[in-house]
């Protein structure tokens, strides 16, 4: 095929697509998180295609590109950015929508909201659900289990253990900053009909740079 998508863990047979492609789309960062966590659901049959997905998101400015860069980091610049926090996209229409809709499989456009904060680099994705809402009420370890399996064998991404994950007290969106890896996380109670999939990247790294290396490798059967 001339074209593949180029997020190499998104299914099945998908590094063998990118190596073969002519061309490859570098993943946008929202949509490599967002999917890493709603993809994997949706291929082990546990979330339908119509659930109503909402993504809540955070990013490091650099992710603006240079103008925001400059705004944000330049006091003298005459668009100025002075806040350590603000929401965009607010229409609701951002342009990795489509992204997000097509590679995770999903009928109905999701909600997105994504936001900036006064940091260079890193990001946060979440994906709250409600348990009993997902195909056959299932519980966090079975969720788990599904990222899991998803990710098996992927050096990049790692599912962090559902005991690691219920021992943090927060999840800092910098951890990653400067890394080419990703990490997925399961929170919630079991039995609270509430699950929150959050995923933990580098804007710059997985999320643009990183994966473009990994592509470009796996193109050269280096990978």
């Amino acid at each position: 095929a001339d074209w593949a998508y180029g997020f190499a863990e998104l299914a099945k047979g998908q590094r063998e697509r990118i190596s073969e492609a002519r061309l490859v789309a570098n993943p946008g960062c929202y949509p490599t998180g967002a999917i890493a966590l709603v993809r994997p659901l949706r291929d082990a049959g546990l979330l339908a295609a119509d659930y109503p997905i909402s993504v809540n998101a955070v990013s490091g400015y650099t992710g603006g590109g240079k103008q925001m860069i400059a705004q944000m980091e330049d006091k003298n610049h005459p668009e100025h950015l002075a806040a350590n926090n603000f929401l965009y996209g607010l229409s609701l229409h951002h342009k990795h929508v489509p992204e997000l809709q097509l590679h995770g499989r999903l009928d109905r456009r999701p909600i997105f909201s994504p936001s900036v904060g006064r940091f260079p680099q890193g990001m946060i994705v979440q994906v709250p659900l409600f348990v009993t809402e997902l195909e056959g009420t299932p519980s966090l370890k079975d969720i788990h289990a599904a990222l899991t399996a998803h990710y098996a064998g992927q050096d990049i991404v790692e599912v962090v253990s559902l005991d690691e994950s219920s021992k943090l007290a927060r999840v800092d969106a910098e951890e990653l900053a400067g890394k080419d890896g990703m990490k997925l996380f399961v929170f919630g109670t079991e039995g609270d009909n509430q699950v929150n999939l959050v995923a933990l990247l580098d804007n710059l790294g997985k999320g643009a740079s990183g994966a473009a290396v990994q592509n470009m490798n796996l193109m050269l059967g280096k990978a």
